[in-house]
């Protein structure tokens, strides 16, 4: 009887001692600190021109307007630019959280595009640490203008675009992203021109109120031409969000609307009045 006491005694005494030690991980459990994801670094799929590092929820469908008006400097027989508008109409898809496809047609050279955008890392901190988030951005265009010399099949109107986008929100009022570039035409009309383009952008965002704010883009291509007449791309303009919506008017150098465009295809010098004013009209479904 004495020797079942004491087992007894000492079973109890282990019972108690693994429930303190639950009791404590679970209180570790409880303490310990969260993963904070840094959340809207941008409000739009678009900085201005170019992709940002946001990419569509699973299943959420965004439907993309853009247009650009002709230069402002063209006078009134143009009605400063009205008459020489371009518009591409846009379609995206999340097919996860993380991965977001896209479809898209441009009046400027009537052309396809189709791109795929994918989160690589995102932002956060607490008990995971991540000071900035990258998104991997591949794109292919088609240019389907009739009577461009050269330009005979369907392969050589082709024109590719790998970005690396990296972002980092440093507080709630600015963002901040680098977007390095590499653009590959299969076809060019001049010797002097480069079937691989390398180019750095750089853009931001400040938040004046809380919806709405100001954003700058610029790219700069290396490694260009003498005999390259094109200029590099600066756009600057306002965002404003209405609820589903995203308004964004802004004033820019490039009448393209893709990257094969805007970077490599700009014509007009931004410094000598040579401006379009555009917007772009988003809504996620």
């Amino acid at each position: 009887m004495k020797y079942i006491f004491i087992i007894s005694i000492f079973c109890l005494s282990l019972a108690v001692k693994a429930q303190e030690n639950d009791l404590m991980a679970l209180l570790n459990d409880q303490t310990e600190e969260p993963i904070i994801y840094a959340e809207a670094t941008f409000k739009g799929s678009r900085l201005i021109n170019g992709h940002t590092v946001q990419t569509r929820k699973a299943k959420a469908f965004e439907f993309l307007i853009s247009h650009r008006f002709g230069r402002l400097n063209s006078g009134a027989y143009e009605l400063f630019g009205i008459d020489g508008a371009n518009i591409r109409l846009g379609f995206e898809y999340g097919l996860s959280d993380r991965i977001t496809i896209g479809l898209g047609r441009n009046s400027f050279e009537k052309t396809f595009d189709s791109f795929m955008k994918v989160k690589l890392l995102k932002q956060s901190k607490g008990r995971k640490v991540m000071p900035f988030s990258a998104v991997f951005l591949t794109s292919a265009a088609l240019k389907t203008l009739k009577g461009q010399e050269g330009f005979t099949t369907t392969v050589s109107k082709l024109t590719y675009t790998h970005q690396l986008l990296i972002a980092r929100k440093f507080n709630n009022s600015f963002s901040f992203q680098v977007m390095p570039t590499i653009i590959h035409r299969n076809m060019i009309l001049v010797e002097q021109e480069n079937s691989d383009v390398f180019a750095l952008g750089v853009g931001g965002r400040f938040k004046l109120t809380q919806r709405v704010s100001l954003n700058a883009e610029y790219y700069q291509r290396f490694d260009v031409p003498e005999a390259d007449l094109n200029y590099n791309s600066l756009a600057v303009g306002v965002d404003i969000e209405t609820g589903g919506h995203v308004f964004q008017l802004h004033l820019t150098n490039s009448r393209a609307m893709i990257e094969k465009g805007f970077i490599t295809e700009t014509s007009g010098d931004f410094f000598n009045g040579d401006i379009h004013f555009g917007f772009n009209v988003s809504r996620v479904f």
